[in-house]
């Protein structure tokens, strides 16, 4: 069973068996999403006989909310949340320890997805419930319209994202398109949410594992020419879209869909929004091509945490339990209640390429079980990719920067960072 990590801001309570679980969803109020997850926590219920409510907690101020909580020392009973933010999580003290051994269907769950729920320390700290990779959304009439081929390489999808920019590929004689669509910002880290696919791609890392701890790996040449060549589609070929550096994914989704911009990397959760705004045979799905490095491709999804100072830690589990297991999944899947909480599924069971008659969820799954990689298992890489995002934008801002010298004064930023957390290889 799960047992209570070391926790500053919420101690154990006294355990009462019939106290309703709050759980919490990173999901605005009304959404389709929120609506999934309310009709997974009404099923739990229905299945247990366990009261749970669901809050969903906006998506923009949902941390704000939950350090609130936090100070408050009243914390929810259960936050479903990203896998990036498990390292910052446990730093503050605020989830438990999971024994996975000990979780009811634990085994039916892949080996991926754990990782994503294990800390520096090799503990567990959640469940799994959803998993994601991300592929190339890439217009289609824009590809037949220039004649070019589906990319094999990244050097082949530069020189599409080429054609996407200057051949006028909607054919209105206006200079109005941008062949790579890039959210490039600093808020939340974005820029490295979406480099990381081509930085391992091409043989890049952020970080490489050294004994116990690690060492900077962002200075290493086959990092420094990944990042020359980002800094390149802005600065050099000028593939990006105007703005592109101060892009979040909100300004980005608008941009693909408006046809503005040709090829996407983004996760398949955007699917039927695109086929609503832009029409499913305007664009494919295509998985990322293999750089120097091989094929590599982000991923992640999101845990199920139990949070730290729970009145009833055993009802906790169980709904993490139900949440994974193959009624939870396909709940989660979206295909009877219209909301998509679970993009890839985490339990071995359930096929969701099947459950939703789509041959292009398949792309993502096959990305996600053949090429996907996990953030590096830092003690918390939320600061890692926000350090790592402001020093990418850096460079792909000022196209004058020296990109050697600037990786060299990320790698120490890096290596302070490391020491700081206690993740330092000696």
């Amino acid at each position: 069973m799960a047992a209570a990590a070391g926790c500053s801001s919420a101690s154990s309570a006294k355990q009462d068996e019939s106290k309703p679980l709050e759980v919490w969803i990173r999901q605005d109020a009304g959404s389709p999403a929120a609506e999934s997850a309310e009709a997974l926590t009404k099923a739990f219920t229905k299945k247990t006989g366990i009261k749970a409510k669901l809050v969903a907690v906006g998506v923009t101020d949902f941390e704000t909310k939950l350090q609130q909580r936090t100070a408050q020392k009243n914390l929810p009973d259960i936050v479903i949340n990203d896998t990036g933010q498990l390292g910052n999580l446990v730093t503050q003290g605020l989830v438990r320890e999971v024994d996975r051994k000990g979780v009811v269907g634990g085994n039916e769950i892949v080996d991926r997805a754990w990782e994503a729920a294990q800390g520096f320390d090799g503990k567990y700290y959640a469940v799994p419930f959803n998993s994601q990779a991300f592929a190339l959304l890439v217009r289609k009439d824009w590809r037949a319209k220039v004649g070019a081929e589906i990319p094999k390489t990244w050097n082949d999808l530069t020189k599409l994202a080429v054609k996407f920019t200057k051949d006028d590929p909607d054919g209105n004689g206006k200079d109005d398109t941008a062949g790579m669509v890039i959210p490039g910002t600093t808020t939340r880290g974005y820029l490295t949410w979406w480099f990381s696919t081509m930085l391992w791609s091409e043989g890049g890392d952020f970080v490489t594992k050294k004994g116990d701890g690690y060492v900077p790996a962002i200075n290493e040449p086959a990092s420094v020419k990944a990042v020359k060549k980002l800094q390149g589609m802005f600065c050099d070929s000028k593939v990006v879209q105007p703005g592109a550096s101060t892009a979040d994914s909100a300004t980005t989704h608008t941009v693909f869909e408006s046809g503005k911009g040709g090829i996407y990397l983004t996760g398949p959760y955007m699917l039927p929004r695109f086929d609503a705004s832009l029409g499913k045979d305007k664009y494919e799905v295509i998985a990322a091509p293999p750089g120097a490095g091989g094929r590599a491709a982000l991923a992640e999804g999101e845990n199920v945490y139990l949070m730290a100072g729970s009145a009833n830690e055993k009802s906790q589990q169980k709904f993490a339990e139900f949440a994974a297991s193959p009624a939870g999944q396909k709940i989660g899947l979206g295909v009877d209640n219209g909301g998509i909480i679970v993009r890839l599924p985490v339990n071995i069971k359930v096929d969701g390429t099947a459950e939703r008659r789509d041959p292009r969820w398949e792309v993502f799954q096959k990305v996600y079980d053949n090429a996907g990689r996990n953030a590096p298992n830092l003690p918390n890489w939320s600061n890692f990719r926000q350090i790592s995002s402001e020093g990418f934008n850096g460079v792909v801002s000022d196209c004058s920067r020296d990109v050697d010298q600037a990786m060299d004064e990320l790698a120490d930023e890096f290596d302070a960072e490391l020491k700081k957390q206690g993740a330092k290889a000696e």
